[in-house]
């Protein structure tokens, strides 16, 4: 076992779950062509904000007859307005197995006090898919950014169903190949996997999410900031870069800066390669070690994005302590920054492994995690 520090850090120590890191090539002064100071209602904002959403749909291949807009207050803001807006027609069944999951089944029952079926599982799993019921409205997370465990696949979501699926694919979208005609509300946020800005949300609206806004009208008022629909018909402008509130034209640069690099690694298939590689990479460091396990239980969940690990060994005494330490120590090096796990996850790490990051970083960084494993274990 490595007692001594490694020879080399990696050249990036950024492995956050959010915001996460930047793109390689970023430099601010990329930036430089930011409408700044100007109007997003001007034809140069409205321009660049069209850009943002036309290249959301390019990148990631969003069906050409699905909406795509840029709500305000990131992925949770999208995925409010979509259970605001959109649930009480008809029974909802709520699925979580992790923060942000559950989460939405507050806002749910608690809040808007919908008759709705709650299906969870602890950390590390997943609920039994099979047993969903389609023609409810169906709640889900894609990817549990603090469980580290994703849907394997989209064949329990029949084609024929009756009710809507709203799913938050927060830490997916750009990494994980979603199946868009199974998703009927999709939201995701800038400040994820293309390690954009953050305060900014897109919501994508199948068109059978669109007949019901238009045709069902729920029961409670809805905020300014909610509101899809006027006069019983879809707000158009939301769609094609008329936001409800004023963005950042900053952020929206960057964002634009992010979508063309994903060009140029190779669109969806190049991020999902870098992701599944980066993941990987620390899959295969769990493997030789016995000290530390992904928290996912099934391969078929473990997330290319999130991974979250668990330390086994027996001699540790006091679990988050532990983990705390481990990531404390690694943080004053400068070698791995805000790897500790989610406030309401179980003790351990959670390192970022979207296509941002890049793979050499990873399997730099690995061998100081277990020099600072085994610091902790001797200082105990």
């Amino acid at each position: 076992m490595a007692t001594q520090q490694p020879a080399t850090r990696p050249a990036n120590p950024r492995f956050s779950s959010g915001p996460c890191a930047k793109p390689p090539t970023f430099d601010v002064t990329k930036l430089s062509n930011a409408a700044l100071g100007r109007s997003h209602r001007a034809a140069i904002g409205k321009d660049k904000l069209k850009a943002a959403i036309e290249g959301t749909r390019e990148v990631l291949g969003i069906p050409a007859d699905y909406k795509i807009g840029i709500v305000p207050a990131s992925d949770t803001g999208a995925v409010e307005m979509a259970l605001w807006s959109l649930l009480g027609e008809r029974k909802v069944e709520m699925l979580a197995w992790e923060s942000f999951g559950s989460g939405w089944v507050t806002d749910v029952v608690k809040q808007l006090k919908i008759d709705a079926e709650v299906k969870t599982a602890d950390y590390g799993q997943i609920v039994d898919l099979a047993s969903v019921d389609c023609n409810n409205d169906v709640v889900f997370t894609w990817n549990g950014t603090t469980a580290g465990v994703r849907v394997p696949n989209a064949d329990w979501i029949a084609d024929d169903r009756e009710g809507l699926t709203i799913c938050d694919a927060t830490s997916a979208a750009f990494a994980m190949d979603l199946p868009w005609d199974k998703l009927d509300v999709t939201t995701f946020s800038w400040q994820k996997v293309l390690g954009g800005e953050a305060a900014h949300g897109m919501l994508v609206l199948s068109p059978r999410a669109v007949a019901r806004l238009e045709s069902y009208t729920p029961a409670w008022p809805l905020p300014k900031i909610f509101r899809l629909t006027k006069g019983g018909k879809l707000i158009e402008g939301i769609f094609t870069g008329a936001t409800i509130n004023t963005p950042s034209m900053l952020a929206v640069e960057d964002y634009l800066f992010a979508l063309d690099w994903a060009r140029s690694v190779g669109g969806l298939k190049g991020l999902i390669a870098r992701a599944d590689a980066n993941a990987q990479a620390v899959f295969d460091f769990c493997d030789a070690n016995d000290w530390i396990a992904n928290l996912a239980e099934d391969v078929a969940t473990r997330s290319n994005t999130s991974v979250c690990l668990k330390f086994t060994d027996d001699r540790i005494q006091d679990g988050a302590a532990f983990a705390k330490a481990v990531a404390k120590r690694l943080e004053n090096e400068n070698i791995a920054l805000d790897i500790g796990a989610y406030r309401d996850a179980p003790a351990g790490l959670r390192i970022w492994c979207g296509g941002t990051v890049e793979t050499s970083d990873i399997e730099t960084m690995l061998p100081w995690l277990a020099w600072a494993f085994e610091a902790e274990i001797a200082a105990q």
